[in-house]
Parts: structure tokens; sequence; C-alpha cells
């Protein structure tokens, strides 16, 4: 790679004044509605009568309080689990990943997952010759090219064509048809391309049995269209399986800002809150998994405090309003799966 080396983040400072209602979705304070212009992000804990009206671009409320940056001051670290960030996404590291994925810097959440997909899997030695690696709901993304370039061996999974409830994503070009499609930006050797990267219909909550002995699995905000919470959380579970002991997974979704309680909790789209996240991470860690800890950092930046509405501008989309009424952003859960079956075999061997 370029220099020889990925850093992680940039530099480290202290977070300017953020939203009440972003605050309040991560620590639940109560917090009321202090003028009519500023957008208010918690509909459930507006003031009664007040309308929740949203304009794209304003900045919300602010006070002084935030919520504690885990990651030391001016230093660089790997990546650990966290919320998507206008910080991350100006490294040198998204920088470079966004140059690898011949795409545009911008300001927008899903450059931002790409790029920590990469980052996450680069950090801990699985993006080389010879890792095998799954990717659940691919649409039309260019990270299975941009792997296989890097010499690993992709399965790139989506709904089978003929599901119906692939359609809404066809429609939209959101859904992988052909293999061929994946590496329509010519990021890797069409050769080599065929030669790593292959293609099957999976259904994210009917995961075949087959589908074992990966170094890495991801998918970019793909498990919230499972269905339903419960759904998406047991494809969490589910997935962890298709891994070697001692593989990693790097997933993103959709991370409730506006409440601690109300989401959407079933259909097409839903939004995780932090008590989902939490409890997930508390499952997949009693089966024995290691979760990176939780770094939710809202961000520092003018951008980070500003909300994207329909129709979208797409900059600076950090933060977007779904169902006209949740402010939502990415959250990316880097999981290790346990070590135990590696061990087993090992005794096995030796005795």
């Amino acid at each position: 790679m370029a220099g020889g080396m990925v850093q992680a983040c940039g530099e480290g400072s202290e977070m300017s004044k953020l939203s009440k209602a972003l605050r309040y979705a991560l620590n639940g304070r109560r917090l009321g509605r202090s003028n009519a212009r500023t957008p208010c992000i918690c509909p459930e804990i507006s003031r009664p009568g007040s309308a929740n009206v949203y304009r794209h671009g304003d900045p919300v409320d602010c006070e002084g309080l935030s919520y504690p940056i885990h990651r030391p001051v001016g230093e660089c670290s790997r990546l650990t689990s966290s919320l998507c960030t206008l910080d991350q996404l100006q490294s040198p590291a998204f920088r470079y990943w966004t140059q690898q994925l011949k795409a545009d810097w911008m300001p927008h959440r899903k450059l931002w997952e790409h790029c920590f997909i990469l980052q996450a899997l680069y950090e801990r030695g699985l993006l080389n010759e010879g890792r095998r690696g799954l990717g659940f709901a691919v649409g039309q993304e260019v990270l299975p090219a941009l792997m296989a370039q890097l010499g690993c061996e992709i399965l790139a999974s989506d709904l089978d064509v003929g599901d119906e409830r692939s359609q809404v994503w066809a429609e939209t070009d959101q859904l992988a048809s052909t293999l061929e499609g994946l590496n329509a930006s010519g990021i890797c050797e069409p050769e080599k391309f065929r030669q790593k990267v292959r293609f099957r219909s999976i259904d994210m909550n009917c995961i075949p049995q087959d589908v074992i002995g990966f170094d890495f699995t991801w998918s970019s905000c793909s498990f919230e269209h499972c269905g339903s919470i419960k759904a998406g959380l047991r494809f969490l579970r589910q997935q962890m399986r298709c891994l070697k002991p001692g593989g990693v997974a790097v997933h993103t979704t959709e991370f409730n800002l506006s409440s601690l309680e109300q989401t959407v909790h079933s259909g097409q789209t839903v939004i995780f809150r932090k008590q989902d996240i939490e409890a997930i991470v508390t499952d997949l860690q009693q089966e024995g998994h290691s979760v990176e800890p939780l770094q939710l950092d809202l961000g520092s930046s003018e951008e980070d405090g500003q909300i994207d509405v329909m129709p979208y501008s797409f900059a600076p989309h950090l933060k977007l309003v779904l169902f006209e009424r949740f402010v939502t952003t990415s959250i990316a859960l880097i999981i290790r799966k346990s070590q135990a079956g590696l061990q087993q075999s090992k005794d096995s061997a030796a005795a």
C-alpha cells in the first residue's frame, strides 16, 4: 500500500457543542425544545403542541455538555465499533481508501461505511493474498473488486433477483444481478476479478449451511432490511457461523439518534436503538465472541451537527431523517469470532 501503511485516525480534538437531542439519544437526558426555528430531534420529548420541523442544513440546538471521547487525544489507534463522524472520514486512512475506491471524497455516511469496513479489515491483516471474504447484500458495491485486487477470494451475495423483496432494490440499481457489474469501475484487473470473485444468491434471513470457512464477513447498511429488529440481530448472530475461528465481521447499520425507546421495529427498514446494539453485543459476548468497544462519539464538526432531509442533498449526509421522524446515522460493529473452535482443533491434533 502507499507509504507501506495506513493510519487509523487523524488528530483528536475535544468535541464542540452538539445537539441536546443527539446527546439525549446517548445519555438519556430529557431535554426540551428551546425555540421554534431549531429542529427538535426527539419527537417524544417535544413540548406539547410543538411541531417537529426539520430544515436541511440547520444546526441543531446546542449546549456545553457532550458525550465523552474515548480515544486518546492526539494519538492514532485501531478502529473500534463507532458512529459515523467527519473526523474519521477526513483521516488519511479513509482518504486513502476513497482513492482506492476511485470515488470522490464527500461528507457522506455511505463513503464512511465503505472506508470503515476496508480500514477495519486492513488493520487486522485480512486484506491480502489468500484471505477469504463474504459480503452480504453487496448491491452495486465496489468493495468486492477492491478486495479481490488486494488478493482476497470473495464470495459476493445478494437477494435472488426472482425474490419479490428484491424488486425495490432492483428498481433503484441497488441489487447485484451480475458478477461483472461488481467490477464496472475497473478497480480490479478483469482476469484477476474472474479468478477471485464469485457471486451467490443468499437470503440474509436464511444463510445456507455450507457457507462457512471465511476469514471475514461484511455488510454495509443491510441488516436493517431483514424485516424487523429481531431478524436483524438474529442475522448478526447467525452470520458468525460463516467465519473461521478468530475470523472478523464488520457490519454497519442504522442507529437511532432520536430516541432511546421509540423507533421503527419492523418493515422494509428498521432503526436500531442504543439498547438494541448493546443487547446484541451482550449476546455475542455470551456466545464467546469479542466485540470492539462501542465509541459513541458524535463528531466535533459543524457538519456532524447538521441533518439531511428528503430530498437528500448528500452534502453533508452524515446524519439524516428517516420516516420524517427519526434522525439516524451509521454505526459500525467489529466482531471477532471465538477462538474456541481453533483451540479444539489444535487439541485434537495434539492428541
